[in-house]
């Protein structure tokens, strides 16, 4: 009796758990600096919310605040990128940059123009195959 009931409830369940779609990234960087001299940060929707981040996380004063897009989000900076794309403090950078990008990322991320990666989007069928 207990087993149906388990079965009806996973059953009822599962028509409110929404396609689960994950995005692969491959190639490699080119060294272009691009992902460096134009970024987003998440939950940052004021200066003085970015000034709070920085004086938090002290590293992060190696950003600034480049301008704002067509939807009004921050667009980001850093200071330490050459002329080159390549980093003066390579040795020290954060792990944001030691990570970027993630291998596996939950949204789809749009890169920049002549990006050495590629998002590929991953849908439930294509697990099927």
């Amino acid at each position: 009796m207990f087993n149906i009931i388990k079965s009806l409830y996973y059953e009822v369940m599962s028509y409110f758990v929404p396609e689960k779609i994950e995005y692969e990234i491959t190639g490699e960087c080119k060294k272009c600096g691009k992902c460096c001299r134009y970024m987003y940060s998440v939950d940052t929707y004021t200066e003085r919310e970015f000034k709070i981040m920085q004086f938090l996380y002290p590293k992060y004063k190696r950003f600034y605040i480049k301008g704002k897009d067509e939807f009004g989000n921050f667009i980001f900076a850093c200071k330490l990128v050459n002329e080159d794309g390549t980093c003066s403090d390579y040795k020290h950078r954060l792990r944001m940059c030691r990570n970027y990008p993630a291998k596996k990322i939950m949204f789809n991320g749009i890169l920049h123009e002549g990006c050495g990666y590629t998002v590929h989007k991953k849908e439930f069928k294509d697990y099927l195959k």
